[in-house]
């Protein structure tokens, strides 16, 4: 029986994980200000009739904080990569160099910071409450499996211990939420 209690635990375990690092990913997509590759996730290139995302199809680089630059593999799609770029309504006018797209990334306003934030605590809530979900699953198969024969103090052991593992990855969202806070607001 305690073998099935463990199986509910690294259940619970993968499924606050899978939580936790698709806010790291979501984060990531927040910019705060300083140019990185991963603002153009997300941007699809026609590219030979396949939409395609853009790291596929180009080299991305951040020379600097305040510039990306996009080196396309195959020098004829730079115009469509241009206009998914304009098209994905980041916010950016990449710069046609020939060769290679030259995007300036405007710093953030102090009104555009707060939004920022509000969105970054918005993904922080909806993560917890994933959290929560997956408690309230691994607490209800804990149940199913004291009706099914399991002693009742290892049922009672496995639901502390899954509580006690909602509190870390509660307090790890809320430290990655004061981190990416810290980010957004730093000029």
């Amino acid at each position: 029986m305690i073998e099935e209690c463990q199986l509910v635990y690294d259940l619970a375990t993968e499924g606050m994980e899978k939580s936790l690092g698709h806010l790291e990913k979501g984060f990531q997509k927040i910019r705060a200000g300083k140019a990185s590759p991963e603002m153009l996730d997300g941007v699809m290139v026609e590219y030979y009739g396949a939409l395609t995302p853009i790291a596929q199809t180009a080299n991305i680089t951040t020379p600097d904080p305040r510039q990306i630059i996009v080196q396309p593999w195959d020098k004829s799609v730079i115009i469509e990569l241009e206009k998914a770029i304009m098209s994905a309504n980041l916010g950016f006018n990449p710069k046609n160099e020939g060769e290679v797209l030259r995007i300036a990334v405007p710093p953030v306003t102090e009104e555009r910071r707060k939004e920022l934030v509000k969105q970054a605590k918005a993904q922080a809530e909806d993560t917890k409450i994933g959290i929560r979900n997956v408690r309230r699953t691994a607490n209800d198969e804990a149940k199913q499996l004291e009706k099914d024969g399991t002693p009742e103090d290892d049922v009672k052991k496995l639901q502390d211990d899954i509580q006690k593992l909602t509190n870390d990855y509660i307090d790890k969202v809320d430290k990655l939420f004061e981190a990416k806070d810290k980010d957004i607001m730093t000029i």
